[in-house]
């Protein structure tokens, strides 16, 4: 049960707390001390922690061993607070999902599974005290103007549940709507209800978007948050474009409320509830891996977990002057960067190359090139999908709204793809292209996909 005596003080907390720190150095040293705080008491809770840090201090705790998702999995029974199996919580998400009811809880505690598009589903558990202050915190980050005003939410998930319905406080109305059912379904309830806050998926946004523009809907929201996926800059274009206004973000996962953008559109991560150590793996373009430490879950405790995410570090402080570091976007995962083979200077012709196959080093190509390729091959290209099938294969799906010959778009792209690759000292793959048919849906949309894992043998440049 919600508390909102509770909730309000969260609320209360965020947006003070956001206007506290005048520096980076205070924000940091603020961290400092919840972190320690928060280790000595998990320390107490977790068996799984315990031995993990066993001969190590707390002030020791950035160079603690990491953790990921399979381990957390692995050690679900361990690691929880709450004393709940990984058996009990799975069967109580899957039967949920099954039948699209998802107010069970157990023993008090919110259950939920992520999506597993990386094909390891992850489980979250969220305590009663968390769950307000979740409430709380996404209220006062993404309604800056405050709770005095009435709002209708709109939430369109692959999944519901309590987390997300507790939003539903006072003067905000909050409605689910399942991404399973029809579109069109969905289409008349947002006639007839015209909530003004919409959360979805970007592929979703972007599907209001073309419905708006074909005249099949005529609400306006006054507010978008994309959420779950990555925010193409083609979808955010088009999105822009359809509702003249502003696309919002939410960077959250199964690990937590990770980020949010300010009222300059400008994503920044909630360092008031994580510290997010940087694992780069290309600095001079400001491409980084996070690690997260949440001080602010007790019920499953996340500490140096390395997410498998590819975030972009802004070039300057963002104009809201926030001390949480902005963001420029995110790329996506690391499960989705592309591999090509490197460009050795001693082949000669085909034949040799074939030959020194299997010697060959891996050179990365990262999805923003990838996509900024793609979409600058042609204005009318509404829609596209990259995917990957092994280093020598990419398949590449598109759409265009207009009369522009496909043979022209494809030598365009072919030629941008050809320019990145030689730009990298790496071969340039075989291309197949074809009709793009995602469909918005349960299923996440990544537009640039990797279906194949480097063989161990070769390097990785």
């Amino acid at each position: 049960m919600t508390n909102t005596l509770r909730i309000l003080y969260h609320y209360w907390r965020s947006r003070r707390l956001t206007r506290r720190w005048t520096n980076r150095a205070e924000l940091e040293r603020w961290q400092e001390r919840k972190i320690r705080r928060h280790l000595k008491w998990v320390r107490r809770r977790s068996t799984f922690y315990r031995q993990w840090w066993d001969g190590r201090h707390d002030a020791d705790w950035r160079h603690f061993p990491m953790i990921d998702k399979g381990i957390m999995m692995e050690q679900f029974d361990e690691l929880n607070t709450v004393g709940l199996s990984r058996a009990q919580a799975q069967d109580i998400a899957l039967e949920a999902e099954r039948t699209r009811d998802f107010e069970p809880q157990l023993n008090g505690v919110t259950i939920g599974l992520s999506s597993g598009t990386s094909g390891n589903r992850g489980l979250f558990l969220v305590s009663p005290q968390e769950q307000d202050a979740w409430t709380g915190t996404v209220l006062a980050k993404l309604l800056p103007g405050g709770l005095r005003e009435p709002h209708r939410i709109a939430f369109f998930l692959r999944a519901n549940s309590n987390l997300y319905e507790s939003v539903s406080k006072g003067k905000l109305k909050f409605r689910y709507f399942d991404l399973t059912v029809p579109m069109e379904q969905h289409l008349a309830v947002l006639e007839q209800e015209r909530p003004d806050i919409w959360v979805a998926p970007a592929s979703l946004l972007r599907l209001l978007a073309d419905a708006a523009h074909g005249g099949r809907l005529t609400v306006k929201p006054w507010r978008m948050i994309s959420v779950a996926e990555v925010l193409d800059p083609l979808d955010r274009q088009r999105i822009e474009h359809a509702f003249q206004q502003q696309v919002h973000q939410v960077y959250q996962c199964t690990e937590g409320f990770l980020g949010a953008t300010c009222e300059h559109g400008t994503l920044h991560l909630n360092e008031d509830l994580v510290h997010i150590d940087r694992e780069y793996i290309d600095e001079q373009k400001r491409r980084f891996v996070p690690i997260i430490t949440d001080f602010s879950r007790r019920a499953q405790p996340i500490v140096r977990y390395r997410l498998n995410d590819i975030l972009t570090l802004a070039e300057r402080p963002c104009a809201c002057g926030s001390p949480f570091t902005a963001v420029e976007r995110i790329e996506g995962r690391c499960d989705d960067i592309l591999y090509i083979r490197q460009l050795d200077e001693e082949e000669q012709d085909w034949q040799e190359y074939e030959q020194q196959e299997q010697e060959s080093l891996l050179v990365p190509l990262f999805p923003d090139l990838v996509t900024r390729a793609v979409i600058s091959a042609s204005p009318e290209i509404e829609h596209y999908q990259v995917i990957q099938y092994d280093s020598d294969r990419l398949e590449i799906l598109y759409r265009l709204s207009g009369e522009e010959s496909r043979a022209a778009v494809e030598a365009q792209i072919r030629e941008r793809l050809k320019q990145l690759c030689t730009g990298l000292d790496g071969v340039m793959p075989a291309i197949r292209f074809g009709e793009y048919t995602f469909e918005p849906g349960p299923v996440k949309l990544r537009r640039v996909e990797r279906r194949w894992k480097p063989d161990g043998d070769r390097g990785l440049v």
